[in-house]
């Protein structure tokens, strides 16, 4: 049984619903898991607000000794969790494991928050005046994270947030949510005090009573752009600080001049890895005029030889999906009405594994001749279908990308610095690779996107995390001996 962590300890209460837990690749029950009320999220936070009067004061040194902790312990349990995120999710081992080590860069990050806490500190600004800043933390913060990166975006959040000062209430995705409950517990052997992380699970009732809390002071959250805009609106209207990043459909460009093998290859270890279930992930192809026929024949023979199979197989490079609702979903995009007059030059529906007859399975897909107005270009497919648009001209590549409403990445392949550096400045996305096809920044730069793939000022982690999870504070102070005299006029440094 998977229940909540609240106030140190494993949830005792008693659940009035429950969801199932699944193994994508055997199609099983593998456990339950109890789904909160508005009086269990009630609870998390109640615990958190008692922690923060004591967490917020804890010196920094302290704070950085039990994430560096938590940091050693994470790599100690490592084939533990990320044994538990193939389990849950489907990704095959190796791509949990580059998940989990991703998401420990964080942890590392957030162990600086000495340096990264510093103010600034002005002498005589004024006649015997000095003028200083402070970032404090916020209070009770929440998280509310996808089904996809059960560990990393977790990750992402929490350990700056803690960092900072703040206690955490964690909402993960129920389709996957044991992880979850190994970083509490690891937390917790690294000396974190009780009900500084707390984790409760469920559907739209807790994420609802997370975004109406009124002690919760701001709300992280990752996942599509239809309900990072509803937690937006609806915890902004409760007064909350958000960082809500939403969907994406991000655009690799191949000139003419680029090496079609190179991109060929990027483009199916980015369309198929974790069976296209990242934000991140590649999902249209811009094939610059003339190369579209033949690199479509070079990612379709490497497609065509992916390996499908359980997250925990040896040779398995692609796993199933996370539900067989979500694979039906996927698989429509293939349908002719989604496709309209495209071509489908790879089709993975009816892919089985032997051994595993029950298995969420999809094999790589491949589209060419995809125009914008058909739902497999317009949508955020979120599975291993890849679909190629072919344009006459670099100019056409970008006025495409840039008419998406999501901005989150996009990548161009090309030896010419002319267009890398135009790219870089043109396009409209928070993210862009040059000959990188998955340009998610490191831990100490920030992660987001522009349009509506973010709703909110701030990115998340890096630098910005710091910016998100604290507020500053600006004193003035004087300290000299004998009275100035009454004076009301407006105040100047003189």
């Amino acid at each position: 049984m998977v229940t909540h962590w609240i106030n140190g300890k494993p949830w005792d209460g008693e659940a009035v619903r429950q969801g199932d837990i699944f193994n994508p690749a055997s199609g099983e029950v593998v456990d339950l898991v109890d789904f909160a009320t508005a009086r269990d999220v009630d609870a998390a936070v109640s615990a958190a607000r008692e922690a923060f009067l004591t967490w917020s004061q804890t010196s920094l040194t302290r704070r950085v000794n039990i994430l560096f902790g938590f940091r050693e312990l994470l790599r100690e349990r490592a084939d533990e969790i990320v044994g538990t995120i193939s389990r849950e999710h489907g990704k095959v081992i190796a791509d949990a494991r580059g998940e989990f080590d991703r998401g420990i860069e964080v942890v590392e990050f957030a162990c600086g928050i000495p340096h990264l806490l510093k103010g600034e500190f002005s002498e005589n600004v004024a006649s015997s005046v000095d003028t200083y800043s402070v970032r404090q933390p916020l209070g009770v913060v929440a998280g509310i994270t996808p089904f996809n990166f059960p560990a990393m975006v977790p990750l992402w959040m929490f350990p700056i947030a803690l960092a900072c000062g703040n206690t955490f209430v964690l909402k993960p995705s129920e389709k996957d949510p044991s992880a979850s409950l190994l970083l509490a517990s690891l937390l917790s052997e690294a000396g974190l005090p009780d009900g500084v992380f707390n984790v409760v699970h469920g559907d739209k009732e807790a994420v609802d009573a997370i975004l109406e809390h009124p002690d919760i002071a701001a709300v992280s959250f990752v996942g599509s752009t239809p309900i990072a805009r509803y937690v937006y609106e609806n915890a902004t209207r409760t007064g909350k600080r958000v960082q809500a990043l939403g969907g994406a459909k991000n655009h690799m460009v191949v000139m003419p001049d680029a090496d079609l093998d190179t991109a060929a290859d990027a483009a199916v270890s980015a369309g198929y890895g974790s069976a296209g279930e990242r934000c991140m992930a590649i999902s249209a192809v811009v094939a610059v005029d003339p190369i579209g026929d033949e690199l479509v024949a070079r990612i379709k023979q490497r497609a065509a030889q992916v390996v499908v199979g359980p997250g925990t197989g040896q040779n398995s490079e692609m796993g199933p999906l996370v539900t067989s609702a979500h694979r039906d979903k996927v698989a429509s995009y293939l349908e002719p009405a989604a496709t309209g007059s495209a071509t489908v030059v790879l089709d993975g529906r009816g892919r089985t594994v032997a051994g595993y007859d029950a298995g969420v399975w999809l094999g790589p897909s491949l589209v060419d001749h995809v125009q914008p107005g058909t739902p497999v270009y317009d949508d955020e497919v979120f599975g291993p279908v890849l679909s190629v648009v072919g344009v006459g001209s670099y100019d056409e590549a970008i006025r495409l990308i840039n008419a998406d409403p999501r901005g989150n990445g996009a990548a161009i392949f090309t030896n010419d610095a002319s267009y890398v550096r135009r790219f870089r400045t043109e396009v409209s996305a928070g993210m862009v690779g040059v000959n990188v096809p998955i340009p998610v920044p490191m831990s100490f730069y920030s992660f987001g996107g522009w349009k509506d793939s973010l709703f909110g000022d701030l990115h998340i982690y890096g630098p910005d995390g710091v910016r998100f999870y604290t507020r500053q504070k600006v004193v003035v102070s004087r300290y000299r001996s004998g009275g100035a005299g009454v004076n009301l006029v407006f105040p100047t440094n003189d």
